[in-house]
């Protein structure tokens, strides 16, 4: 297996012996000033470099250190850089994260702490450099970022569907990007060139619901001046979104269903039946089963809407995806805002791989924008993100960060059981979950009582 390489940019040789018998698991190469730095840099093309900020010609001065710094990142921006400052130069130590270093180390130097910082930027610098790969082998779905088992299984089953017309149910908790999958599964079709049109089926009061979807006629109602297309023939030779479709009126699922069946459509207050092609995708986070069995939601609409399920795993499950969400976010929002925030500090990576994101990618996201805004520096912390540990919940038993999400998510699954009285639809209600979803969690963390109702 060919070695990972490191540049250590270092001119003390006691330092670089050091360091070339700490990191025996890489290509280790060496530089001793900003030249020989910069031209091993254009051969190797590290991922990792260690760079001590007291260079020569004058080591005790941090500025030429800080000038290399500001090559690498200009010339190799992905590049993650480790700078080693002098026990008490916080303040160059800082800037350096000013300038775009990934994090710092102050001497002395400790190979076990060293070479926790090196693996960690490696993963990082593989991880990112995984996603570009797999953005450009999957162009169609190049809006779905993350690199987890899950969310590769669902994006390998979008893509089969993308070119078919089929009719696609999405499901999954709310903020897991269920139109983001539909856009991509649009883009990816032979109707990519047409529109794309989406309606939230809850956003709209019932009564108005069925004009937005087949529009209405002149003269059809009160305030009716003029005729108005509706969603449906607006979507036209593309597709048509309907979002939260388990929260449509049940009076008007039966028009619906007819218009799946025969794609014809009536407006509201016409008469002629009126022709239309597009492709139907679907999404809820409720439970359509359950609702069918209730009879608030048509079985036959059901069967209709879900030819093909695609279930989209929550953030939560998505593991090493957060961070890589969240680097995605932060440059989007630094550029947008032309805001300073480059980077996350240590706390609040942990931070953001300890929480459970009850909200999913929306919650995400809404933490990143408010942190890149307010954030006073360069580096995000975790309080720019609202992630401190909670003072209403007990420490953690363990250090494990999967070990901290499962004791949170148990304690939270039976507080929540409790408080609805032993019922699963209200518990998962309280949760913000699907039943399925519920019961996968309670599988998962193998709660024997609440499955036989202790």
């Amino acid at each position: 297996m060919t070695k990972n390489t490191i540049l250590v940019v270092d001119d003390d040789l006691g330092i670089q012996k050091q360091l070339k018998w700490s990191f025996t698991d890489y290509n280790v190469v060496f530089a001793d000033d900003r030249a020989s730095a910069i031209a091993q840099l254009r051969r190797h093309e590290p991922k990792v470099v260690t760079l001590d900020l007291g260079l020569p010609p004058d080591p005790a001065n941090a500025s030429e250190g800080l000038k290399t710094l500001e090559e690498i990142v200009a010339l190799a921006p992905r590049t993650k850089v480790i700078v080693v400052t002098g026990n008490n130069d916080k303040e160059n130590a800082l800037r350096a994260i000013d300038l775009g270093a990934y994090d710092f180390y102050q001497k002395p130097i400790d190979s076990d702490t060293i070479k926790l910082l090196v693996q960690r930027a490696l993963n990082l610098a593989n991880l990112e450099h995984e996603n570009r790969v797999l953005a450009k082998a999957r162009p169609g779905m190049g809006r779905i970022i993350g690199n987890s088992d899950s969310i590769q299984m669902v994006t390998r089953r979008a893509e089969k569907i993308a070119g078919t017309d089929i009719s696609t149910l999405l499901l999954g908790e709310s903020g897991t990007g269920k139109e983001v999958f539909a856009r991509s599964i649009h883009e990816h079709s032979p109707r990519k060139d047409k529109p794309f049109v989406a309606i939230n089926c809850a956003s709209i009061p019932e009564n108005l619901l069925e004009s937005e979807l087949f529009g209405y006629e002149k003269g059809a109602f009160t305030g009716a001046n003029k005729t108005t297309l509706g969603k449906i023939e607006m979507a036209h030779g593309g597709t048509l979104f309907l979002d939260e479709i388990g929260d449509m009126p049940i009076g008007l699922q039966a028009k619906m269903l007819r218009f799946l069946q025969e794609r014809v459509i009536e407006r509201v207050g016409g008469r002629n039946e009126i022709p239309v092609d597009i492709r139907v995708i679907c999404a809820t986070h409720r439970d359509l089963q359950n609702m069918v069995k209730e009879e608030s939601f048509r079985e036959d609409l059901y069967y209709r809407v879900g030819e093909i399920p695609i279930f989209i795993p929550p953030l939560r499950d998505r593991e090493q995806d957060v961070l890589l969400l969240a680097r995605t976010f932060l440059n989007q929002y630094r550029e947008e805002f032309n805001a300073k925030a480059k980077s996350f500090s240590e706390g609040a990576i942990q931070a953001m791989m300890s929480h459970s994101w009850p909200g999913n990618i929306r919650e995400l996201q809404n933490k990143l924008k408010s942190a890149v805004i307010m954030a006073e520096s360069s580096v995000i912390h975790a309080e720019d993100l609202g992630l401190l540990a909670g003072s209403e919940e007990r420490e953690p038993e363990t250090l494990n960060l999967r070990e901290v999400r499962e004791q949170a998510e148990s304690r939270a699954i039976r507080k929540a059981y409790q408080a609805a009285d032993k019922n699963m639809s209200k518990a998962a209600e309280l949760l913000g979950v699907t039943r399925p979803t519920l019961y996968s969690l309670i599988d998962k963390y193998h709660m024997e009582d609440i499955k036989t109702g202790v």
